[in-house]
């Protein structure tokens, strides 16, 4: 028999004595000296809770993924990537994270449309048009920020509300909304190049010796939500759904399950059946967004063969 898929939930390594851990709802990230080691595990969040049940090959898309943006944006905007040991793995420098996320809309979609449909005008101080109805396409990309918290809901704020705060100086703000907007604009015309349009999506950023890097995850599925350009238009002028490629169809099954995150409501059972559906969607928008085809990393001991990637990488 060959090796079967074992799905990565929680790790818990010991890479060096005077190593940090911080579990994300998705990663584990370790600090050692002056470089990060980033695990995408195969847990999935919506609505800022971790859902009961583990995707198979998750983790290896969402790594793999943010790798191939952050290789061709990185003359756009430095980044913390140095090295891909394994397939769920990157190694990078250190940097203090920027307590901000910057989600750039190009379309009204997911939160900003929920908003809009509930009546409002102005999100994150930005004013978006009268008139406009599910997955327009904005006049130009809105930056509608939002706080990074450490636990609990991201909120939205806006441009003054943030330097008020001090999460920035007026300095950093014009970098890294500029940055934003320019990696925006290169992963619209990457997704065009496949067939897809970039609807929407979030970068963070960190300081580094007195320099903004681009961080985290870029482009993935869990940060970005991307529709079908084939059809497009005829789609909104009829008035109909748009096809999609992102998470966003995971929070509508929980939403239609009774569960958006809020007090007192309960996880809803995930049937095996939809588990699978997520796995192969994550794999489909890895295929359509690279224009490669997907090498599931099969391993029976893959906790191992992080261990020994990462410590190989770490002590050269």
């Amino acid at each position: 028999m060959g090796e079967q898929y074992h799905p990565i939930g929680n790790t818990d390594f010991h890479f060096s004595p005077a190593q940090t851990m911080y579990r994300g709802k998705v990663r584990e990230v370790y600090t050692i000296g002056d470089q990060m080691v980033s695990i995408a595990s195969d847990r999935i969040s919506a609505f800022d809770h971790v859902l009961p049940k583990l995707i198979p090959f998750k983790g290896q898309v969402l790594n793999q993924v943010a790798a191939y943006f952050l290789e061709a944006t990185k003359d756009i905007v430095p980044n913390w990537l140095q090295s891909t040991p394994h397939p769920n793995v990157s190694i990078g420098i250190k940097c203090e994270p920027v307590k901000i996320e910057f989600v750039v809309r190009g379309y009204l979609a997911g939160h900003a449309w929920r908003e809009y449909q509930s009546g409002k005008r102005m999100l994150c101080g930005v004013e978006i048009p009268e008139g406009l109805k599910e997955a327009d396409r904005f006049p130009q990309p809105l930056i509608t920020p939002s706080t990074k918290a450490d636990e609990g809901h991201d909120e939205d704020i806006d441009r003054v509300e943030i330097l008020n705060r001090n999460l920035c100086t007026p300095e950093e703000w014009e970098i890294m909304s500029g940055y934003a907007l320019a990696l925006f604009q290169r992963g619209s015309a990457m997704a065009n190049e496949q067939g897809l349009i970039l609807v929407d999506t979030k970068y963070e950023f960190g300081r580094q010796q007195g320099k903004i890097l681009l961080i985290d995850e870029v482009h993935t599925p869990d940060s970005s939500r991307y529709y079908h350009l084939e059809g497009y238009d005829l789609r909104q002028s009829r008035g109909e759904h748009q096809k999609q490629l992102s998470k966003e169809f995971v929070r509508e099954w929980l939403m239609a399950n009774g569960f958006q995150g809020k007090k007192d409501q309960t996880m809803p059972f995930m049937p095996d059946t939809f588990v699978d559906e997520i796995s192969g969607r994550y794999i489909e928008l890895y295929e359509k967004v690279t224009g490669q085809v997907f090498q599931p990393y099969m391993s029976d001991q893959p906790l191992i063969d992080i261990e020994r990637a990462v410590s190989g990488a770490i002590s050269n």
